[in-house]
């Protein structure tokens, strides 16, 4: 797909982070940009120094989770532009969940699998039928993670699963989209090489109340700015992929009609590599190793 100015990309999860910087990349090349996201603030701030740059943006505050709220960003970006181009699915939250598996509380999933899989799913739902019924070029963009997109961090299982769910819908949804003959394209979103400086970290600043956890965490929530000091006095240096890398990733990867949007990483290699390979031989995933002994 040739991204050309006067193009509509939608973008969730925008107000910070990797969805804001795909706002600002999107803009620079010339699209008209509807920033979603569930931080009003926030949203307004982003989306008012795009404008004062000369982009036309529409911010809409949108919980991914509720199909209502998501059909309604629909109905805006339509109704304001006229069509949309490129949707990108990028909101996300970690879940709060703690301890082994079977400890975790149900809200925990809940709230994750509302955000991280179903937000994916209503956003093609609610775009999707229109991008192909207006006959042109077309490209969605959905964000999943190399943690359960490529293999689990069993620590953080919850979020894993989500981004699994995630590469598995965008896989079907490529295949969907070919058996239709359309224009649009489909490309599943790997974010870094590196560890990211993103909102995720304080997702549950943003937790609803339906949601709410069951009982009070045992250890207070760690801050990006925590956790790496935190590795840093374990002798461990943490390497960062600036976010504006990740909106050109996105940029290249919708150009070359490229689903597969994974930054080249001799790390996420291995992960390929190992668990393909356990797959293939039957065996059992040692690539899993490390979090076992933990």
């Amino acid at each position: 797909m040739r991204l050309q100015e006067g193009q509509v990309a939608v973008v969730t999860g925008a107000a910070s982070g990797i969805g804001l910087a795909m706002a600002r990349r999107f803009a620079a090349e010339g699209l008209k940009v509807v920033l979603a996201d569930v931080e009003e603030g926030a949203l307004d701030k982003a989306a008012g120094e795009l404008r004062q740059d000369g982009a036309q943006a529409l911010a809409r505050v949108v919980d991914v989770g509720e199909r209502e709220s998501v059909q309604a960003l629909a109905e805006a970006a339509y109704h304001t532009f006229g069509a949309v181009h490129v949707l990108c699915n990028n909101a996300g939250v970690g879940s709060g969940a703690e301890g082994r598996m079977w400890e975790h509380e149900p809200n925990d999933w809940k709230w994750a699998f509302a955000v991280n899989v179903w937000g994916v799913f209503h956003g093609i739902q609610a775009f999707v039928p229109r991008m192909i019924a207006d006959g042109g070029p077309g490209h969605v963009v959905n964000t999943s993670s190399g943690d359960g997109g490529i293999a689990p961090l069993p620590t953080a299982s919850v979020y894993a699963v989500t981004k699994s769910a995630v590469v598995t819908m965008t896989e079907s949804l490529y295949a969907h989209l070919k058996a239709e003959g359309a224009p649009v394209g489909a490309s599943v979103l790997f974010p870094g090489p590196h560890m990211l400086r993103t909102g995720l970290w304080e997702s549950h600043r943003n937790r609803p109340e339906r949601y709410a956890k069951e009982r009070p965490r045992r250890s207070p929530y760690r801050s990006l700015d925590q956790w790496e000091s935190a590795m840093r006095a374990a002798g461990h240096e943490v390497e960062f992929t600036p976010v504006e890398d990740v909106a050109g990733t996105v940029v290249d990867g919708i150009r070359a009609d490229r689903f597969w949007m994974l930054p080249e990483s001799e790390h996420s290699d291995r992960q390929i590599r190992a668990r393909s390979q356990s797959m293939l031989d039957r065996a059992n995933p040692s690539y899993l190793e490390s979090f076992i002994l933990d």
